[in-house]
């Protein structure tokens, strides 16, 4: 993994970007590559690159060029299967010097032109420059696991991996969104094209973008979420689809273990997803493979038993870090600054320590179990539409809504009051269960509460101009889906690309320079078990249940029969104690929050005392969802702001050398 930044000129030749501006652009990149650095510049582009060495160490340094000079890319990511298609390219006669996978790309897109995307197997965000042409193209992969954003003014666009780069540009104003900010407090997460910033566009995923000489540019998506629609047939029985899914997932397992010049290691959660991924790394690889996994002081949070036994089974070197509140709290100002957008949970921050203990253990890259809920429908949200969708046939029935005892064993046990109120929440808009959104409306609804805290300021501009509306742009043959396709549609577009892989994700990865590789996010796993039927996958209330066969003889039994636990950390109750850091007080001070201008002060200062409150009086005490939501993002949204709007990002261009550097500029 790397970090990109250009600058392209589509007006004069006298305005090239200057060698200050793309090391400034570089120096807030290090932390994605702090390898290598390299250059690229003529009369109308600069292009930049921070260096995570993962393939050729000696001879896969960007920008890099094809034979002529004329065609130059910068890249983030990694193409897995370039192997396949470096012979494809040599028997076509094109002459290939190095052994990465860049130069691959270069040729691959000389060979196919937009057309080499669709051919790649990989995680990306790539930027081409043709000097001859002058034009650039851009692209991203197809879940948007490698980030790219994009800032236009007058007859200049800049591209980034991160947003604080374009900041480096002094010219470039910094503001929040409120669209972003809104998006954030229903969804989770802003929406690309949306972020968190004014004039600051996320490229979409799944992308190829190419801008003329004069600026003018076309984009087309060359591919998207697809579920079969209600009519098809599906020609694998349940075996052969187990069979078939194994297989897939061991050589998604086997290219990502493999085709790396250093090793590569895995997160081992104690869940289904990572212990068969780490067996499945580990069946690729002889000799030493290192696991790494997180661990709570808090036992409502730790997984611990699950996964030594999983380490012990497939016979890894095992390392841990032990997470406690005072840790979030301590490191959470960090993983604001990485993520670069607020989060309503703070699940990010033990990711951040968990990637830092794999960084200190000198590895720089594992695989990873995300994905697997999203493609195999592992989430409650899946269970939950289920059972709605069963009770809106009858909605009176008091015997239907029993089945949330099933998802969760504790409301049977219940007082009524508690029981009662959950059994209100899901009965939310029972009689849209045919619309769009029907399964995820009840969990948008209630985190649009947090918008309650938006001053009059912040409230008057959304009404101006409302966010844009995921359901308003969904594809042609959407209603023609299984429900559960469309559910899981849902959930990829609106939480797993704008919080999981990339606050969750890329971010806490990169935070330490650690590269995370995703087999099931493989275009060939996806793909198959997209057009699996939605009985392979969930079950009657049984989740991801083809993978449980997979995995039957795989992990160890106390894995597979356990209980789904989805990862959490403590939240609030991290900053609200005694000895919380200074900066909360700070960040929630009637002068600050007045200072960044978006929520409410009064609001705000009744939240955080009521919280400190119940902390005092009760150190066992469980915050409501919404009080967590609500504390956690305001918070994290007034750190974003005084660390990101007030002025540029501090550079520090120590230790910057470039090592490529090209400059065809006269």
């Amino acid at each position: 993994m790397c970090g990109i930044a250009g600058v392209i000129n589509f007006g004069e030749r006298d305005d090239a970007p200057t060698v200050s501006l793309i090391s400034n652009m570089i120096a807030t990149l290090k932390h994605r590559g702090p390898d290598e650095f390299g250059m690229y510049r003529d009369n109308y582009a600069g292009l930049g690159h921070a260096r995570l060495s993962i393939i050729d160490l000696k001879s896969g340094q960007q920008p890099l060029s094809n034979e002529t000079g004329k065609l130059w890319i910068s890249f983030n990511g990694e193409i897995f299967n370039y192997l396949e298609l470096r012979e494809e390219l040599l028997q076509k006669g094109h002459k290939i010097c190095t052994s990465s996978d860049t130069e691959v790309i270069v040729h691959a897109y000389e060979e196919w032109g937009e057309g080499c995307f669709e051919r790649f197997n990989g995680q990306w965000a790539i930027a081409l420059w043709d000097a001859e042409k002058r034009e650039l193209v851009l692209s991203r992969d197809r879940m948007g696991i490698r980030p790219l954003y994009i800032h236009t003014q007058k007859s200049r666009l800049s591209f980034a991996s991160e947003v604080k780069a374009l900041f480096a540009d002094s010219s470039i104003p910094r503001s929040i969104n409120p669209q972003g900010l809104a998006q954030t407090f229903s969804y989770w997460g802003p929406v690309a094209p949306v972020t968190l910033f004014d004039d600051i566009e996320e490229m979409l995923p799944a992308t190829v973008r190419r801008y003329k000489a004069d600026g003018s540019f076309k984009e087309h998506i060359f591919w998207s979420p697809s579920f079969p629609e209600t009519t098809e047939t599906f020609s694998l029985s349940l075996d052969e689809a187990t069979e078939a899914l194994s297989e897939k997932l061991n050589e998604a397992s086997r290219i990502r273990a493999l085709r790396s010049d250093v090793p590569v290691g895995s997160y081992l959660s104690g869940g289904l997803d990572s212990s068969i991924i780490a067996h499945m790394g580990r069946q690729a690889k002889s000799g030493d493979f290192r696991t790494f996994s997180l661990r709570f002081k808090d036992a409502e949070f730790d997984e611990t038993s699950y996964q030594r036994q999983m380490a012990d089974r497939i016979d890894s070197h095992h390392e841990e870090v032990v997470v406690a509140r005072e840790d979030i709290a301590e490191v959470f100002p960090t993983v604001i600054h990485h993520t670069e957008r607020p989060v309503l949970r703070t699940a990010p921050a033990p990711m951040y320590l968990l990637s830092k203990l794999v960084r200190e253990s000198g590895i720089k890259s594992v695989l990873t179990g995300e994905g697997a809920d999203e493609v195999l429908a592992g989430y409650d949200i899946f269970r939950e539409a289920k059972i709605r969708r069963f009770w809106a046939r009858h909605p009176d029935s008091v015997k239907r809504p029993m089945l949330f005892d099933r998802l969760y064993p504790y409301l049977a046990r219940a007082p009524q009051q508690t029981k009662g109120m959950a059994q209100a929440f899901w009965k939310q808009g029972l009689s849209e269960a045919n619309n769009p959104g029907f399964s995820h409306g009840p969990r948008w609804k209630t985190t649009s509460t947090i918008q309650k805290f938006f001053n009059t300021e912040t409230s008057e501009k959304l009404l101006a101009t409302p966010p844009p509306n995921v359901l308003e742009s969904l594809p042609p043959n959407f209603s023609k889906w299984s429900k559960l396709g469309q559910d899981q549609y849902l959930e990829i577009l609106t939480l797993f690309g704008p919080y999981l892989i990339s606050s969750q994700g890329d971010r806490m990865l990169m935070a330490n320079s650690v590269e995370g590789r995703f087999p099931f996010l493989d275009v060939n796993v996806m793909d198959f078990c997209n057009s699996l039927p939605p009985s392979y996958k969930l079950r009657v209330l049984d989740e991801k249940h083809i993978l449980k066969r997979v995995a039957k003889d795989i992990v160890a039994p106390d894995i597979l029969t356990r209980k789904k636990q989805p990862y959490r950390a403590p939240d609030a109750i991290s900053f609200v104690s005694a000895t919380a850091p200074d900066y909360v007080a700070e960040m929630l001070s009637p002068d600050v929050l007045a200072a960044t201008g978006m929520f409410e002060s009064r609001k705000v200062q009744m939240l955080y005392a009521k919280l400190r409150k119940r902390a005092t009086s009760d150190q066992q005490v469980v915050f409501s969802n919404a009080d967590n939501m609500a504390f956690v993002g305001i918070l994290s949204t007034q750190l974003l702001a005084s660390q990101i709007i007030p002025a540029p990002p501090i550079i520090d261009r120590s230790n910057i050398t470039f090592t490529t550097n090209i400059d065809h500029t006269g």
